[in-house]
């Protein structure tokens, strides 16, 4: 699935806005000693032939090998192997899909310059659609090379890419410790979370599916990227290895 560089549309400290959560409909504690492959489906390689670099230049190739589930947590480690970056990628895709709810990760984040951790989901249509057409909601993106903010982001055909309805929030010591990182996605709009409070909101009056693809069911990824247009392009070895932590993913009805 093609990702490219973002550009900043808006940027600002917390909003005041507490989210709201309705009954759990789903939970990913990451119990046992290894996925479910029942729900998450591996990712593996460096995208090619179709989408060489995963879309947008990265420099990691997506193992099985790279990942451990260890005290009810899911550890993404990304390590510099000779030549090579390695991490993991992950998706729900054709097992679990939502559409609607409040959707909620709790995770530690890598960092060093050149790391890209991200939890976001694509249109269940991919395949069919197309990207951006199928639309992207990313609940969480990090880049290395910017300390203490978080990036959310929605890509669709009207405004995708270089010109995504983005913004990115500061957040004074986010690489410490765990923090939870949300949407509120309902029929009118899609509004981001970063521990319980509002950071973005997303509501367009023009429902199009050129604007608004978010009227179908989404599956959920989790990955931790290298370099790239938007995680690089420089990156600083002495960094690795990094682990992306994820406690849980939960998923509450509106």
């Amino acid at each position: 699935m093609k990702r490219i560089a973002l550009l900043l549309l808006a940027t600002g400290t917390i909003a005041s806005a507490q989210v709201k959560k309705g009954k759990l409909i789903w939970e990913e504690n990451f119990d046992g000693k290894s996925l479910n492959e029942k729900i998450w489906n591996y990712e593996l390689g460096d995208g090619c032939p179709n989408v060489c670099g995963w879309g947008n230049n990265e420099r990691q190739i997506y193992t099985k090998t790279n990942h451990e589930l260890k005290d009810g947590k899911l550890i993404i480690t990304v390590k510099k192997e000779g030549d090579k970056y390695t991490s993991t990628r992950i998706t729900t895709a054709g097992k679990k899909e939502f559409k609607y709810g409040y959707m909620e990760a709790r995770a530690k984040l890598p960092v060093g310059q050149g790391i890209w951790p991200a939890f976001w989901m694509l249109g269940g249509n991919i395949k069919q659609a197309g990207w951006p057409l199928a639309g992207e909601i990313d609940i969480l993106e990090y880049v290395g090379k910017e300390p203490d903010m978080v990036y959310t982001t929605l890509h669709t055909k009207a405004n995708h890419g270089d010109h995504a309805s983005s913004k990115k929030t500061l957040f004074p010591d986010i690489e410490d410790g765990y923090h939870t990182y949300g949407a509120t996605w309902t029929a009118e709009y899609i509004e981001f979370f970063v521990d319980g409070k509002s950071v973005y909101k997303f509501e367009p009056k023009d429902k199009s599916v050129e604007v608004w693809p978010f009227n179908q069911p989404f599956y959920f990824i989790v990955n931790t990227a290298v370099g790239g247009n938007f995680g690089g392009p420089e990156v600083d070895d002495n960094i690795f290895p990094q682990e992306f932590i994820v406690d849980y993913i939960r998923v509450y009805a509106n």
